[in-house]
C-alpha cells in the first residue's frame, strides 16, 4: 500500500495558532466545504523519502516553499484506507495558491477534456474552524500539533 505524505503549515497570529489547509480542485469538490479541506499531500515516487515527498507535494500544490524545522505529526488512516504521514512547519504566508493541474473528461462521457487545478484555494483557519473544515481523519494532525505547544 502506498503512503501519502504532506505538510501542515501553521502560523501564530493574535496570540492564537492558525492552520493552513487547501481545498481540492475539480468539479467533484466544487460545492463541498466542511470535511473536504486537507493538508497538501501526495504519494511518494519510487525511492523517495516521505519528508521529501511532503515537501515536493506542498510546493506543487501551493507554490509555497516549506522551511525548517519540521515537526513530525505521525500517521493517520483515512476512511478509504489511505495512510497519510505528516509534518508541520511554521510560516506566515498569504500568497495566493499556485498549483499543478490535472485533466479530466468533463462533463462525463462528453469526450471533452478540461484542465482543473489540483487545489482551488488555500487558507489559514483558527483551531475550531480548522477541525470542521479538514478531512475527519486528518483532524488528528491539527490536534497533535496543538498538543506540541503546551
Amino acid at each position: 500500500m502506498k503512503i501519502s505524505a504532506g505538510l501542515l503549515m501553521y502560523r501564530r497570529k493574535d496570540h492564537a495558532m492558525e492552520y493552513f489547509l487547501v481545498h481540492p480542485g475539480g468539479p467533484f469538490f466544487k460545492n463541498k466545504d466542511l470535511g473536504y479541506w486537507t493538508i497538501p499531500k501526495g504519494e511518494a515516487n519510487e525511492g523517495e523519502e516521505l519528508l521529501e515527498t511532503a515537501r515536493r507535494e506542498f510546493l506543487e500544490e501551493t507554490g509555497i516553499e516549506s522551511i525548517l524545522p519540521y515537526i513530525e505529526l505521525g500517521q493517520v488512516k483515512q476512511k478509504g484506507g489511505k495512510i497519510v504521514q505528516a509534518w508541520a512547519f511554521e510560516k506566515d504566508c498569504d500568497n495566493p495558491v499556485r498549483c499543478n493541474t490535472f485533466s479530466l473528461e468533463w462533463p462525463p462521457r462528453s469526450g471533452r477534456m478540461v484542465l482543473f487545478p489540483e487545489v482551488d484555494k488555500g487558507a489559514y483557519f483558527k483551531y475550531h474552524e480548522a477541525l470542521l473544515k479538514i478531512n475527519q481523519a486528518q483532524s488528528e494532525f491539527i490536534i497533535r500539533l496543538k498538543a506540541h505547544f503546551p
